[in-house]
């Protein structure tokens, strides 16, 4: 038995049961762990369903409710820190709505970080002193590789939290999407913001990138949302909902990079995938009947019903 984690993630793979021609292993976790259990398995005849990794979108039309869409997008990229495989880590601003990125950054301010016990507090820490480390290398790499710091959680002080793993809400301005920040999913607070002229700039930047969890786009306009949900190659899209997670009844349906597998999680997908079908053919002919004995010879045709 192999038992493995990561951050706030959980995943248990049982090795010895690949022997088992009908074992089935269901994942969650990172990609280089999911894309190598998938494949060893597959390789062996094994059923896998495998939620992998993500970089979640959000395109901000100038049309949106913009008091909506800003509080929308804070839950969704500081919510849990940002520690969910659901939460949003990038808004792609489309033409005059770029002017609300200041906004934006004042609330994002002003939302509190401490012990998850007290009261009032927003985010609390992220997972591991590893955890917080690589948070603030990818924002590093970021700023590195020419994005505007809008906002800095690092070196952010808690009251009675001198020993914890905290990480203020970040949001960093990017033009440059070859940056470690962008290409990993950093799994913390973190916001990275992108300036775009036009809907379709934006489903294209969206397509590009090699994650297809989840995305949504903030608008009023029933043609964009119209064209978005179309055209955008995501598992899992919103409209005007930032955490585009499906209820139970609905598959998880998570794409390209952030699936392995044939059948999703939840929904009818998840309930053929834990179930073995079997099928059974019988015939109870009457005694007196011949017809696959006729003239002394055997039909060798397919029974049938008569």
């Amino acid at each position: 038995m192999c038992l493995l984690t990561l951050g706030l993630r959980l995943w248990v793979c049982s090795f010895p049961s690949l022997s088992f021609v009908n074992s089935a292993i269901s994942f969650v976790g990172s990609n280089q762990a999911g894309e190598y259990i998938h494949d060893r398995a597959v390789q062996q005849g094994k059923r896998v369903q495998a939620n992998l990794g993500a970089k979640n979108h959000a395109t901000i039309m100038p049309d949106a409710d913009k008091d909506a869409c800003l509080n929308g997008m804070l839950g969704a990229a500081f919510g849990a820190a940002g520690q969910r495989c659901m939460a949003l880590s990038t808004a792609i601003f489309v033409g005059e709505s770029k002017e609300w990125i200041p906004e934006l950054t004042q609330r994002a301010s002003a939302l509190k970080v401490g012990c998850g016990n007290v009261d009032g507090v927003d985010l609390g820490p992220v997972i591991s002193s590893d955890s917080k480390a690589r948070i603030h290398r990818l924002i590093e790499a970021g700023v590195n590789d020419g994005g505007e710091l809008l906002l800095d959680g690092r070196g952010i002080e808690v009251e009675n939290g001198e020993h914890g793993n905290f990480v203020g809400p970040t949001l960093i301005k990017l033009q440059n999407r070859d940056t470690e920040a962008y290409t990993e999913e950093i799994f913390g607070p973190v916001l990275l913001c992108f300036e775009v002229e036009t809907l379709d700039e934006a489903i294209a930047m969206t397509n590009e990138n090699p994650y297809g969890n989840g995305s949504c786009i903030f608008t009023q306009s029933g043609s964009a949302a119209r064209k978005y949900t179309h055209d955008v190659d995501i598992g899992q899209v919103g409209v005007n909902v930032p955490v585009p997670v499906p209820l139970p009844m609905f598959s998880w349906t998570g794409s390209r990079g952030s699936f392995r597998g044939a059948s999703h999680f939840y929904g009818k997908d998840g309930v053929s995938f834990f179930t073995q079908i079997k099928s059974v053919t019988t015939s109870w002919p009457v005694v007196s009947d011949a017809s696959h004995f006729k003239d002394g010879k055997v039909s060798l045709a397919m029974p049938t019903l008569k």
